[in-house]
């Protein structure tokens, strides 16, 4: 199945094909998400037997469902099927500099975690 992609009009169908595909995928994901929203919500107290497994497995394919979406909607701006304007930049290379602000990064959000657990451990 071959198409002439010079016709303006032809092209035009083509891409709005594609974002109705996306655009279905997208709302029926977002659907599941309000779903396993309420369902968390009407799980109860996750003292019950079996509560906790069923809300972590639910919380999990939320989170999922979440990264599905924001991959589609990455996707649908870097990847425009059948046209694309622009091309992304590629990375540029490594430098002692990056080095040493990823490592303060990283200092600064183990530091934070730590402080976390350690308030975490005396609240509770």
């Amino acid at each position: 199945m071959s198409s002439d992609l010079s016709d303006p009009a032809e092209l035009r169908r083509l891409q709005n094909r594609v974002l109705d595909l996306y655009t279905a995928v997208q709302v029926l994901m977002l659907l599941g998400i309000a779903v396993l929203i309420v369902y968390t919500v009407l799980l109860g107290p996750l003292t019950s037997p079996g509560a906790e497994e069923s809300f972590g497995l639910a919380v999990a394919l939320m989170a999922m469902m979440g990264a599905l979406v924001v991959h589609l909607a990455d996707r649908t701006y870097r990847v425009w099927p059948l046209g694309r304007k622009f091309s992304p930049k590629p990375p540029g290379p490594v430098t002692p500099q990056a080095e040493v602000r990823f490592l303060k990064v990283l200092v600064i959000v183990i530091a934070g975690a730590a402080l976390a657990y350690v308030l975490g451990g005396l609240i509770a």
